[in-house]
């Protein structure tokens, strides 16, 4: 039987298909579960919120109040954690994730402007994710590799020496279907 916390999000979720694709139940009982795997361990918002967003790709808002229950805390203590940390996102990224370098050495070689260049290419700001929703742009504070900058991610993958012909290939490639 599944725990009293999880009854905030079936009430708002009751019916409908979510974000993720799976049946309403089915996102209560992977909350439950994941809930369940941490009921035991001491500072679990951390992990539970990581948990969260690789099973749904991001922190659903319904998934608040049934965590803060849950962990014994409030609903803006969670909330505050979720928008505090750049990794977690209160709502799905594109198909793909482009991380551009925001530290000193990126930007000493020219990565401000590849990100101007990069959002103003896709009508988006940081953290947007492109209106087809191919490709959400975020921003990530160092990758460790200053000796080869500017640098990005693209689905996790490192790429390096970026300069603008090669960023547009990227998100290119990115937005394609």
């Amino acid at each position: 039987m599944r725990g009293a916390h999880v009854a905030s999000m079936d009430q708002a979720t009751r019916g409908k298909a979510s974000n993720t694709g799976l049946p309403a139940p089915a996102d209560a009982a992977q909350l439950e579960a994941i809930l369940a795997a941490h009921a035991d361990s001491e500072g679990a918002l951390l992990p539970v919120l990581h948990a969260v967003q690789e099973t749904f790709g991001y922190v659903p808002a319904a998934a608040v109040a049934p965590i803060a229950e849950a962990l014994n805390l409030s609903k803006a203590e969670v909330t505050g954690v979720v928008s505090f940390y750049h990794d977690f996102r209160d709502a799905p990224a594109g198909r793909h994730v482009l991380k551009l370098c925001r530290a000193e050495a990126c930007q000493a070689m020219g990565g401000r402007g590849l990100a101007e260049r990069a959002l103003r290419r896709l009508g988006i700001g940081w953290g947007g994710t492109t209106a087809n929703g191919a490709l959400t742009v975020e921003a990530v504070y160092c990758l460790g590799l200053c000796a080869i900058a500017p640098a990005a991610l693209l689905d996790g993958e490192p790429v390096a020496r970026l300069d603008g012909p090669a960023l547009d290939v990227l998100c290119a490639r990115a937005e394609a279907p």
